[in-house]
């Protein structure tokens, strides 16, 4: 009898050590729900979403236009002279992302190659094949929401 209840001890504390960890483990995996290319709400770019270590970044895959006078499109409008000759076809322009849980991504930002500008910002899925990326100064009340379709 003794026997049973040292096992029964030994399994209930092994399962609640096991929780966090599955705990963990269920928070990457919804957090990795964001993964994959995305169209940007005019229409003009894809934006691939991934894993870069722990966060989440995202670069540019495919351009509607992706010539300019028989040249690829170059980052034009960055302030830093040394960068205007990028190319934009692969430019990473999401960076830092962290899954904050509630199908929400924090603690990012988002280059804009239209204005050569860096803004914080915050992504939201809104159903598996909507996402809202809102960029903003100092705080989200001020700032832009686009919505992205998968």
């Amino acid at each position: 009898m003794r026997m049973f209840f040292l096992r029964v001890s030994l399994i209930s504390a092994c399962l609640i050590l096991a929780i966090p960890v599955l705990s963990r483990a269920q928070d990457s995996t919804a957090g990795n729900a964001i993964l994959g290319q995305w169209l940007t709400t005019d229409g003009t770019s894809k934006i691939e979403i991934y894993k870069c270590g722990e966060e989440f970044c995202g670069r540019i895959a495919w351009l509607k236009e992706p010539d300019k006078d028989g040249r690829p499109k170059v980052d034009e409008n960055n302030p830093d002279q040394a960068l205007k000759s990028r190319p934009l076809l692969q430019l990473e322009i999401l960076r830092g992302f962290a899954f904050d849980g509630e199908d929400v991504w924090k603690g990012g930002k988002i280059y804009d190659p239209k204005s050569g500008n860096d803004y914080s910002a915050k992504m939201t899925l809104v159903d598996p094949n909507k996402l809202e990326l809102r960029g903003y100064v100092l705080m989200p009340l001020f700032g832009r929401t686009e919505t992205w379709t998968r």
